[in-house]
């Protein structure tokens, strides 16, 4: 009986493969440009809803003007004594409200500064806004 066997070699057609890689590679470069966390914009300073708060607890009001100077309750205050003023109005009631008027142009550390403060002296900061016209 003359069977032979045929050897075949296998192969792998990678013709089309170099084309995926292409594409995928260019898919990734685009979504990696459309997600960029430099060019997320936010403007604080703006509200379009007038919400009122429950003041029956003494608030306590800081505004920090666009030069750095820091007012608690209309009194000018020196920004390296920040916590211990809000300490002292803060020790006369249970976790007061801290509003913050504060300016738009303001780097975003002195907010966080200040937020971290007032969690840590047990006051609920609430960021003051403008409301839109």
């Amino acid at each position: 009986m003359g069977l032979r066997k045929k050897h075949r070699d296998a192969e792998v057609s990678t013709d089309s493969l170099s084309d995926i890689m292409f594409f995928l590679m260019l898919f990734f470069l685009i979504i990696s440009t459309m997600v960029s966390p430099n060019s997320i914009k936010i403007n604080l300073s703006k509200s379009t809803t007038n919400q009122t708060l429950d003041t029956e607890k003494k608030p306590i009001h800081l505004a920090v003007t666009k030069d750095k100077k820091y007012y608690i309750n209309n009194k000018e205050i020196n920004p390296e004594n920040l916590e211990a003023e809000i300490a002292a109005y803060s020790n006369k009631l249970i976790e007061p409200p801290l509003f913050m008027h504060l300016d738009k142009d303001l780097p975003i550390q002195i907010i966080a500064d200040i937020m971290t403060i007032s969690i840590k002296l047990k006051c609920k900061p609430v960021l003051a806004t403008a409301p839109n016209k």
